[in-house]
């Protein structure tokens, strides 16, 4: 398959003269588009209960708060395997998504109609429709606030959670009393509490390894539990501002806990501490969830990485401020 979707199409593999760039050019643009607007924000809209316009559609499912969880019948949840993880996944990559809203924006305006393709045909194989990404931006913005107030709720979850003496908070207190005691054995002296004596969110202090570019400092990383982990994975976010390829400029950590091990917490810390200071990590592609900071990172150029380190470490000394 070619990188060039219009190239992919019977017949227009070696399509390449004036007018056929000029196609491949607009055909790119139509993707982008209704990959955004359909694979992106549709699907999410759809597990938030969004309407394109921002407000909410009513569930027909009981709230989480009125349920016991003791007693639910699994046979009666719905089985959605990934669900969350396109979630978790929205998350890593919004800052892509939003520049790709603004690169979309720089090259076509609002309301102006997709250029039919010489390989499309009316009716039966056409990608018709219009440009909007002033709405797709305002619609990504809401996803965003959405997954935001969720995991707010799941802390709310997690005291009536831990009020019933649930499996869930039960199992969540006794990892922590367990990670607890791990991490003061360390040769680090990294911290973790839970917030208000929540098991649902636990507050990790790590501290920079000596003779790295992290060395001195000091960040703050909160994690959020949902009552129904480790079916729905925590969401992890640095608190502390810090300027590294794997964290989001909205501090959430890009990390791959062992897929065998993804209910046991500590395996998900070991991952987010490794994360932090891997030195040389294989590039990959899934994992771009701070766009600047990647192409520093990987930048052809010997200063584009001179410049990642610099700013890197101007983030480690501001965490001390």
């Amino acid at each position: 398959m070619s990188a060039n979707p219009y190239e992919n199409e019977p017949g227009y593999e070696d399509a390449n003269d004036v007018a056929d760039k000029q196609s491949q050019k607009h055909y790119i643009q139509k993707i982008r588009h209704e990959t955004l607007r359909i694979s992106v924000i549709q699907r999410l809209e759809g597990y938030l209960g969004l309407q394109p316009n921002g407000t909410s559609v009513p569930s027909e499912n009981p709230d989480y708060n009125d349920l016991d969880f003791e007693d639910l019948d699994e046979a009666n949840v719905p089985f959605e395997p990934f669900k969350d993880l396109c979630k978790r996944r929205f998350l890593w990559y919004y800052d892509s998504y939003m520049a790709a809203v603004a690169q979309g924006k720089s090259e076509v305006a609002d309301l102006q109609p997709f250029v039919r393709m010489p390989f499309e045909s009316p009716g039966s194989n056409s990608m018709d429709g219009r440009f909007n990404y002033t709405e797709l931006e305002r619609r990504l913005k809401a996803i965003k606030e959405a997954l935001n107030t969720e995991t707010q709720r799941w802390a709310e979850e997690g005291l009536t959670s831990k009020a019933g003496e649930s499996t869930v908070a039960v199992n969540l207190q006794h990892q922590f009393d367990q990670v607890s005691a791990y991490l003061k054995r360390g040769d680090m002296p990294h911290d973790v509490v839970l917030e208000n004596g929540n098991p649902f969110v636990w507050l990790i202090t790590y501290f920079g390894r000596p003779m790295t570019n992290l060395d001195g400092g000091l960040f703050r990383i909160r994690m959020n539990f949902s009552t129904r982990f480790p079916n729905e994975q925590p969401r992890v976010r640095f608190e502390t501002k810090i300027f590294h390829h794997h964290i989001a400029a909205d501090g959430t950590a890009c990390y791959t806990p062992n897929p065998m091990k993804v209910e046991d917490i500590k395996s998900h810390i070991d991952a987010i501490f490794e994360t932090l200071e891997e030195d040389e990590p294989a590039y990959d592609p899934r994992k771009i969830v701070n766009p600047e900071a990647t192409k520093m990172f990987w930048g052809s150029n010997p200063d584009d990485k001179k410049q990642y380190n610099r700013r890197l470490r101007r983030s480690v000394q501001q965490s001390m401020e």
